[in-house]
C-alpha cells in the first residue's frame, strides 16, 4: 500500500552514473584485514551519502502529503532496504552521519537480523528521512527503486564489476558501480539529484574524506 501511494503521488524521475569505486574496494580490503571481520562496501557508500546529504540537505527532505509541506530533516536516518522470507523490509539507523564505518557496519548487520527473525522494534521501521537499495550481492549492475514515503529520494546501488578504463591515456581496469537516484520532482529538482550524485560520486572515488 505504500509503494503504490508512492507511485501514485510521487512524480518519481531517476538519475544515474558510475563510480570508480577501486581505490574504496581498496581501503576497504584493508580496513578488513586489519580488523579481522568481514565487511561489504554497503557501511563505506552509508557514510558517503550522509556526507554528501550534508552538502545537500533537500535530498533530506521529507514530504507531507496531508499538511502539503516539505520537511527537510536536521539528522539523516537511513533507511536500508533488507529482503527477508515475509517481505521486503526498511529498517532505520537513526542519526547515521554520527557514526563510524563499523558502526554502520554493525547497525546494518544488528537490524537486518532483527528484520528476518521479526524481533526488530516497530519504531526502528520508521522515521526514514533517506533510503539506500542495495542488489549488487546478487550481480544485479543497475535497477530503479519506488520512493519509500514520505522520503524524497532513495539510492540504488548495482554490483562492483571490473571493467577496461583509460587512466591518463593508458588502458587500466577498474572496479565500477552504479548509483542510480531516484527522486520526488515534487521537492527536488534535476540539478539538485544531479549534484548530489556528483557529489556522492566524487567521494566514493576519493574515499579518505571518509575514513578520517
Amino acid at each position: 500500500q505504500s509503494l503504490l501511494r508512492s507511485v501514485q503521488t510521487a512524480v518519481h524521475f531517476t538519475v544515474a552514473d558510475e563510480a570508480d569505486v577501486t581505490e574504496l574496494e581498496k581501503r576497504r580490503s584493508s580496513l578488513e584485514a586489519l580488523l579481522g571481520r568481514r565487511l561489504s562496501l554497503l557501511p563505506f557508500i552509508m557514510s558517503a551519502v550522509c556526507k554528501g546529504l550534508q552538502e545537500h540537505p533537500i535530498l533530506n527532505a521529507n514530504v507531507d502529503d496531508f499538511i502539503e509541506e516539505i520537511q527537510v530533516m536536521k539528522h539523516v536516518n537511513l533507511g536500508c532496504a533488507v529482503d527477508t522470507d515475509h517481505g521486503l523490509m526498511v529498517p532505520v539507523i537513526k542519526n547515521a552521519g554520527s557514526l563510524t564505518i563499523v558502526q554502520l557496519a554493525d547497525q546494518v548487520a544488528e537490524l537486518a537480523s532483527g528484520c528476518r527473525d521479526r524481533t526488530i522494534d516497530r519504531e526502528l521501521l520508521a522515521g526514514g528521512t533517506f533510503t539506500i537499495s542495495n542488489l549488487g550481492m546478487f550481480g544485479v549492475a543497475s535497477f530503479n527503486s519506488i520512493i519509500n514515503p514520505p522520503q524524497g529520494a532513495i539510492l540504488s546501488i548495482g554490483a562492483g564489476e571490473q571493467r577496461p578504463v583509460i587512466r591518463n591515456g593508458a588502458l587500466a581496469t577498474a572496479m565500477v558501480m552504479t548509483l542510480t537516484l531516484a527522486v520526488d520532482h515534487r521537492c527536488i529538482d534535476g540539478t539538485t539529484a544531479a549534484g548530489f550524485l556528483k557529489e556522492l560520486k566524487a567521494i566514493l572515488e576519493e574515499p579518505l574524506q571518509i575514513m578520517l
